[in-house]
Parts: C-alpha cells; sequence; structure tokens
C-alpha cells in the first residue's frame, strides 16, 4: 500500500494566514479493527452518524441519513435495537450526525444534525437538541417512542454554503462544531457562539482550515480519504478524531493551547478495517476506543483498539 508522503493541512483561525505544509507519517499507528457485531434491524439502512449513551455504557445511538424517518435509534454492543425515538416536530432533511452531549442543567442530552447540503442550496442549517431518553432494561422489547419537545439551534456559515456531515459537543465547555465536507479535501471546523442563540440563525465562526490527502487503500479510491464522514471529541476532551471513507485521522488537543492551535499539529492516521461506507464515529468511555458503523448493509459495529 502507497500513501502519498505530504499533503497539505492547513488550521489556524479564521483571520490567520495558511500555516506551511505538514510532512505526513507514511504508515498509520499500530491498531486492530473487530467486528463485534451487526446492527440486526435493517430500519438502520444508512446509519450516518454514532454516539455512546450517557445514561446506559452499553448502548450507542444512531440515525440514518437524509428522507429518513425524524427518529433516533439505540442498539447494544451485540447490534441488537433497544430503541426507536421519533423526534417530536422535526423533519430529516439531510441528518448526518448525532452527538452526545449534556443540557443546562448537566443532564445527557442528543444532539442530532441536520447539516447535509450537497447542492450548497440551504441558506440556513440545523441542529435538534433533546434529552436522551431513558432506554428500559428489557433487551427483549423495541420500545418505540416520541422524544420530549427538541430545541432547535439553526446556524449559517460565515463564507458561504458548504456540506458537512460532522458534529461535534465539546465534553468539557458544551461548545458545538461542524466539519466541513468536500471532493477536493479542503473543509473547515466551525464553532458555535456560546451561548447558543434560539428563534435566530446563528453565524458559526471558522475555527480551523483543513486539507485531507489523497490515499491509496486497496478497495478505496484514493478521494475517498479526502472525505470527511463525521467526527467526535473523547470524553475528557483530549482527543479529536475525524473519520473519512478510508482512514481516522486523530488530534492530541493539550489542556494549555487554544483548539485552533492544537490542530496545526499533524494528526496520526489509524487505518482501520475497510467497511461499506463509513460515516460514523465515536470514542468509548476510555477515551481512546473507537467505534464506527457503516452507512451501508449489512452494517456491522467495528471496535478500533491501539496497544
Amino acid at each position: 500500500m502507497h500513501v502519498l508522503r505530504t499533503f497539505f493541512f492547513f488550521a489556524a483561525s479564521a483571520a490567520a494566514t495558511a500555516q506551511p505544509a505538514v510532512v505526513w507519517p507514511e504508515k498509520p499507528v499500530p491498531s486492530s479493527s473487530q467486528r463485534v457485531a451487526v446492527l440486526e434491524d435493517k430500519r438502520i439502512n444508512e446509519s450516518s452518524g454514532l454516539c455512546r449513551s450517557g445514561r446506559n455504557p452499553a448502548v450507542f445511538w444512531t440515525v440514518n441519513d437524509s428522507g429518513g424517518e425524524p427518529c433516533v435509534f439505540a442498539f447494544d454492543r451485540t447490534g441488537k435495537t433497544r430503541a426507536k425515538v421519533r423526534v417530536r416536530e422535526a423533519a430529516n432533511f439531510d441528518w448526518e450526525d448525532i452527538a452526545l452531549g449534556k443540557d443546562e442543567t448537566g443532564a445527557p442530552a442528543l444532539f442530532v444534525a441536520d447539516i447535509g447540503d450537497n447542492l450548497h442550496i440551504r441558506p440556513s442549517l440545523q441542529v435538534y437538541q433533546i434529552p436522551e431518553p431513558a432506554v428500559g432494561v428489557s433487551r427483549a422489547v423495541v420500545e418505540e417512542t416520541e422524544s420530549a419537545a427538541p430545541r432547535l439551534w439553526r446556524f449559517n456559515y460565515p463564507d458561504g454554503r458548504h456540506n458537512a456531515e460532522s458534529l461535534l459537543v465539546h465534553p468539557l465547555t458544551g461548545r458545538l462544531f461542524v466539519v466541513t465536507k468536500t471532493d477536493d479535501g479542503r473543509c473547515a471546523l466551525y464553532g458555535f457562539p456560546q451561548p447558543l442563540q434560539a428563534g435566530v440563525s446563528m453565524v458559526v465562526e471558522k475555527i480551523a482550515a483543513l486539507a485531507f490527502p489523497l490515499l491509496v487503500r486497496v478497495g478505496k479510491r484514493p478521494q475517498d480519504n479526502r472525505m470527511t464522514t463525521s467526527a467526535g471529541f473523547s470524553p475528557d476532551g483530549a482527543r479529536l478524531v475525524i473519520s473519512t471513507y478510508s482512514s481516522l485521522y486523530e488530534w492530541s488537543l493539550p489542556q494549555d493551547k487554544p483548539l485552533a492551535e492544537a490542530l496545526k499539529n499533524p494528526p496520526v492516521r489509524i487505518a482501520p478495517e475497510l467497511v461499506g461506507q463509513m460515516e460514523s464515529v465515536c470514542y468509548d468511555a476510555d477515551g481512546r476506543t473507537l467505534w464506527f458503523t457503516s452507512e451501508r448493509l449489512p452494517a456491522p459495529l467495528v471496535k478500533v483498539t491501539r496497544p
């Protein structure tokens, strides 16, 4: 497998100039991938986001991509669906990710990212926030319920319209971020205002510009590595991971550095088992183990560990 040695990775605040190119390590860090389960529920046919539960360590939440029902699904580590929850008063225009966060009281909340815009036609995007539903203890029953009334956070970009598939909620500050997606790999991380503002379309702040490289992996096109599909912070805020169709890229985030400064350093590349269409990733509670699924059926649940 040949990896292009150099790619242009620029990270800076909105007002700063582009940084010099970073020489990328030729080899990925050692890791192992394990297919822990296959999602049993064929209704989860385009798993486009993944987050662990804040209530039950054995449970994950996922959403289907555009056109699906406005529902979130809970499943356990055996791949069995535990709950299907319709988000009240919501529409799935182009749901692309889901993230775990907290509400103003500190209770677990789910943030559903309706942020896809392949045609660059949406003047405003949105994120639904709902209290994380409780999942029953019985694995024999799939609960089908409706969420509490969601809070709706609308936003737009300061520099035009963008497609995006990645939503992050910082576990310590609660700040929301999105990572845009492009065919040529030139994208950016944007941060939401704090506190969030209801009833208006908030203008997000450009935090860091990124440029992902071409990369050759058997079974994938080189350009697949340029397209960002999901992202997340580790539970302690010490790491950030961004997935593409071919790779996982992870940055260390020192506490004494602003996020934009930390992203100037090259990430490590993790080369997981290839699946049909990796569009969802999250950390486990240990802040090191990674999990991902695939949009295409059968949808495996894959665990990625490192020495």
